[in-house]
């Protein structure tokens, strides 16, 4: 599940300052120019330390309301979205703006307080086709991974062999471990790696446990590095043929938390 920590600022727009009255003779500037100054000062959002335009964060660590980001000339505009309980999202590609805030390896991740599970299901011995989306959880009902094995894979047939790969915004929580390992020792004939961009709560005792056991059923459990992270943009973002550029940190928080997980599995 993805961390509910810290909280986020909004960008605020620049204020063009007006002349005092008696500068105004003085100051007088061409209205061509005006207009000209006027536009290049809208478009420059002032932005919080540490944020990149087009992020943000929710407050508080609170449900997310959600955001609708419409780009007119390169810039976001957002609006909250009322999400009713229990919402899971269910899609093909995820928004770039979603992929790049919410897959943000950081340690502490302010404001992601959903999960994006991305999804690749290889059935061996039945009709051969893979099946490849992703699912959006709001964290007021279902998780994203419980709601998989009802969305999804609903059926299982022992008879088949399924491959199932994940790629997360955050590590399933303690609560989901449990049930996968559940699924997994059910259905011995699937596989399942999970790839994941965080570790939530991982010095939480209860979380560590969570994982452990939910390896000992049979369960990958890998971190996504920055080529992982490449694959994923390609494969499952709307991407419009964009390259993707990790962030500067990326392989190190990539190390920070391999060796988290090397700890809490050992």
């Amino acid at each position: 599940m993805a961390d509910r920590k810290g909280t986020g600022k909004t960008p605020l727009r620049k204020k063009e300052k007006k002349p005092e009255a008696k500068d105004a003779k003085a100051e007088k500037v061409p209205e061509p120019e005006k207009a000209k100054e006027k536009e290049k000062a809208e478009e420059q959002p002032v932005q919080a330390e540490g944020e990149k335009p087009g992020e943000k964060p929710a407050a508080n660590g609170g449900a997310a309301e959600g955001a609708a980001a419409s780009g007119e000339n390169g810039e976001f505009q957002f609006q909250p979205i009322e999400l009713p309980p229990f919402e899971i999202i269910e899609g093909d590609r995820i928004s770039p703006f979603f992929f790049k805030f919410q897959f943000k390896n950081v340690e502490y991740s302010s404001g992601r307080n959903k999960t994006f599970l991305c999804f690749l299901v290889d059935s061996q011995g039945g009709n051969g086709e893979v099946k490849r989306g992703y699912l959006e959880d709001e964290h007021s009902g279902t998780h994203a991974e419980e709601a998989f094995f009802h969305l999804v894979m609903p059926k299982y047939d022992p008879a088949l062999r399924y491959t199932v790969t994940w790629y997360v915004s955050s590590s399933p929580c303690p609560a989901c471990c449990v049930k996968l390992a559940e699924i997994l020792r059910a259905r011995k004939s699937l596989r399942l790696t999970i790839f994941s961009a965080r570790i939530f709560m991982w010095e939480e005792p209860e979380a560590q446990a969570g994982l452990k056991a939910l390896a000992a059923a049979g369960c990958k459990l890998r971190m996504m590095k920055p080529t992982d992270f490449i694959y994923t943009w390609d494969t499952f973002v709307e991407n419009e043929d964009e390259k993707f550029e990790p962030w500067e940190d990326c392989m190190e928080n990539y190390e920070y938390y391999q060796e988290k997980l090397a700890d809490i599995l050992q």
